[in-house]
Formats: C-alpha cells, structure tokens, sequence
C-alpha cells in the first residue's frame, strides 16, 4: 500500500513539472528572433508613395541572419518616411511591461512601433536614436505614445494588453539614405 501511494506521489510530481514546463514554455519572451528564425516573409514595407511620396525601402536578411532595413527617404512630393511592419499572431502582453529591440543603426533616429489590434487607425510609437554599435533598448510600456499620420493622439499610452503588429519606421523631415539591422524583439 506504501509503495501505490509513493508511486501515485511521484506520477502527481512528475505531471506538474511536465505542465510547468509546458506553461513556462509557451510564456516565452520572444516575439522576433532573426538568429533563430531568419525568415522576413511577413514583412512588409510600407513607404510614402501610399500618400503620393517617392521614398523607397527593403528588407534582407544580411549574412548574418539579421533582418536589414535600408533605404532612401525623400522629403519630394510631401514624403517623408519608410517602414517595415510585421503582423504577429495575437499576444497577451498582460506578464510584461517593456519591449526589448537589439538593433544596430547608423546614428539616425528611428521608431518603434506597435498596434494592438491590426484594426488600429493608429499605432503607439517610441523613438531612438543609434550608434553604429549594436543596442539593447528597452522601451516601457508606459513610454510608447499613440500617434496617426505623424500626430500625437489624445488617448492614454499604450497598455499591457494585446500585440498584434511591430513596425520600424524612420522619418526624420529630411533626405537621408538609412539602414538598421534588426537581431529581435522581446518582452520583459
């Protein structure tokens, strides 16, 4: 009878490390990963010839599997900017309070951006700057500012709600060639 009930112990504790487990591993912190999962297939680049402009941008994978934005921004015919923006299957951000970008630049100011629903007219957007050195920078929650067309909005800052779409986007009301490697994107 001793051994049924440490043989039923064992089995309880054997399944609730194996659900842990599980559970822990589907919390994962990692929203992009170009190291591990180079693929650029979902990006999408959206410049401003959608408002009449003559900007222009891609997106490569470098040989170092890390996704490469570059290109020309123009201010002609009222332009001004290019992006690349990412659709993600929904997240629950509810555990996190900050995103994580690794990214290296070329002493240009950029945006990240966000959406939580792809239903959005607008977007939450935290800007930096870079320097030729890769970066780790963590933008708070609280600190992305909703925006549409380059307008601040007068709605609250971005919530810990839901993600469902990234762009970077680099729009500095000049001409400039550019170009921003991106490693990833995670939560903290």
């Amino acid at each position: 009878m001793y051994t049924k009930y440490l043989f039923a112990v064992f089995i309880t504790l054997w399944f609730n490390i194996i659900i842990s487990q599980s559970i822990s591993m589907n919390k994962s912190n990692v929203v992009i990963n170009f190291s591990s999962q180079p693929n650029i297939d979902d990006w999408k680049v959206v410049d401003d010839v959608v408002m009449g402009g003559v900007s222009n941008s891609k997106i490569v994978l470098d040989e170092n599997n890390k996704a490469l934005f570059y290109g020309h921004v123009s201010t002609k015919n009222n332009g001004g900017f290019s992006s690349v923006r990412c659709s993600i299957n929904t997240l629950n951000l509810k555990p996190y309070s900050s995103f994580v970008i690794r990214v290296k630049g070329d002493q240009k100011n950029y945006q990240f951006r966000v959406k939580s629903s792809n239903n959005d007219y607008h977007s939450y957007k935290y800007e930096f700057s870079t320097n030729n050195k890769w970066q780790e920078i963590v933008i708070p929650f609280e600190k992305l500012e909703p925006t549409f067309r380059g307008r601040k909005l007068n709605i609250p800052n971005f919530s810990n709600q839901l993600l469902e779409e990234i762009c970077f986007l680099i729009s500095n009301k000049r001409e400039e060639n550019f170009k921003l490697l991106i490693d990833c994107v995670k939560l903290q």
